[in-house]
């Protein structure tokens, strides 16, 4: 059984992808919204890799016999400039995730559930691709400029 502490990180996590969800979806359609197809596209992408990371944290905590609570997300933010400022609030976004992800390894640790440690690792792992995906991202449209941001639209329509 994942103690009642392990169970309120989890819950507080799997409402946290639910928001990132929710987020890029919003950040998508911003996009969209703009005329940034590509750009639109790979956040739309992202919105369902961050419902499947729920998903997986809820059906691991009810087969360790935990309960899953599903709790309200907060509303999304509806606009954030330019396609740079849009990508730098994810990245910011995406550390404050990897340091919720951290917490629940270590409480993991504290308890010595080391099945829940080593099933969050692998987040943790993800995390760290997640901040270089968009660091990279960040980095490009910094560099790029503004007619370079032409060519990293139709760069990220590529996403599968």
């Amino acid at each position: 059984m994942i103690s009642s502490k392990l169970q309120q990180g989890i819950n507080d996590q799997i409402t946290a992808e639910l928001w990132s969800s929710q987020l890029y979806l919003q950040m998508s359609y911003y996009l969209k919204h703009q005329g940034w197809d590509g750009y639109s596209h790979w956040l739309r992408c992202h919105a369902e890799e961050e419902r499947k990371h729920a998903t997986m944290m809820a059906d691991y905590m009810t087969d360790r016999g935990g309960m899953v609570k599903l709790q309200m997300i907060d509303v999304a933010p509806t606009g954030w400039g330019s396609v740079l400022e849009v990508y730098e609030h994810a990245l910011s976004h995406e550390k404050m995730v990897s340091k919720m992800i951290n917490t629940i390894v270590l409480h993991a640790i504290e308890e010595q559930d080391f099945a829940t440690e080593n099933f969050f690792r692998k987040f943790v792992d993800e995390q760290v691709e997640e901040e270089a995906l968009f660091g990279g991202i960040v980095d490009k449209l910094r560099k790029a400029g503004d007619s370079g941001v032409f060519f990293l639209d139709a760069e990220l329509a590529t996403r599968k």
